[in-house]
């Protein structure tokens, strides 16, 4: 049997804005439409964020998970993973809380605190609709805090509720960290490892940068884990590849990237994934259903989210 590998499809996030791509989801029904469609399209899990309908500013309050939730939960079998690394602007408090309230499959979990930057935007994005578009992007004081008191609080919040992790890391020290906390057992096997590339403030997008962070989970982890990767603009799909031929699976979706080729922006969060499956059918590979993704995964399965 061929190898099935997991698409997770991560849908608007809290680092674009709307008006760089008009096919950001920012209302909940285009935010649930957006999860629907790649689910269809042939994504396992779908990664979630909410924002303000009015103005698409990141929004972590439960309630503006609600009415997306339900729609989704209504007309998909897909794995729902929410955030709890919101905004980098945030407070752990803030950010636990929808996963906290819903009790999610899934919920993904920053290893790590580091400069965060997304500046270098301002080079192709010059004109704003909505006031906080620009202060947002254009900020290099940002610290994107995750302390190991961080780390350990929502570990401890959302294990109660049989949540699992998709555990994000952004450098090899997080890894590490991650070692950490399997050590002490709050964390259990297996491990679903995504690893992050190309985002300032982080491991670089070169292909021996995506072979490093292989070989050192493999070290530390050996089988106890399975790997993810997500690659930041414009190297979503080359490190897709790389990462499906390794043996990996693949994150895509207009949080981590708003184009489906060079100088041409991705419609939507389905193309994305339609172009990751390209990727992984090319290869011999076979995509993973969302209940194969609970297999696993080892999750609950999803007739417990609390909507």
């Amino acid at each position: 049997m061929a190898r099935k590998v997991i698409i997770t499809c991560a849908v608007t996030g809290a680092i674009h804005t709307p008006s760089m791509s008009p096919a950001l989801p920012v209302t909940p029904q285009e935010i649930a439409d957006a999860a629907v469609e790649a689910a269809e399209a042939g994504a396992a899990i779908v990664h979630l964020h909410a924002r303000n309908p009015e103005t698409g500013q990141p929004d972590q309050s439960p309630e503006a998970f609600a009415p997306f939730l339900k729609i989704i939960k209504q007309r998909s079998n897909a794995v729902i993973n929410l955030t709890t690394g919101g905004s980098p602007t945030m407070t752990v408090d803030e950010r636990v809380r929808p996963a906290a309230v819903y009790k999610p499959e899934v919920a993904s979990l920053n290893m790590g605190s580091m400069n965060f930057g997304f500046f270098g935007m301002l080079n192709r994005f010059k004109t704003f609709k909505h006031e906080w578009e620009r202060k947002h992007v254009e900020n290099k004081d940002i610290v994107f805090r995750n302390t190991f008191q961080d780390i350990e609080f929502v570990l401890k919040t959302l294990s109660e509720t049989g949540t699992r992790f998709e555990f994000e890391c952004y450098d090899t020290a997080h890894l590490y960290n991650l070692q950490y906390f399997l050590d002490q057992g709050l964390v259990k096997p297996p491990l679903f490892v995504q690893t992050v590339f190309g985002l300032q403030g982080g491991i670089g997008p070169h292909p021996e940068d995506v072979l490093h962070m292989k070989r050192t989970a493999e070290r530390l982890f050996g089988d106890k884990f399975i790997w993810s990767v997500l690659g930041a603009g414009r190297h979503q799909l080359p490190i897709a590849a790389m990462a499906a031929a390794m043996g990996g699976n693949i994150r895509v979706g207009l949080e981590d990237s708003l184009w489906a080729a060079p100088g041409r922006m991705a419609s939507s969060n389905a193309e994305q994934v339609r172009l990751a499956r390209k990727i992984i059918e090319g290869l011999g590979l076979e995509v993973a259903s969302s209940d194969e993704a609970r297999e696993m995964l080892h999750l609950k399965g999803g007739d417990t989210l609390q909507v």
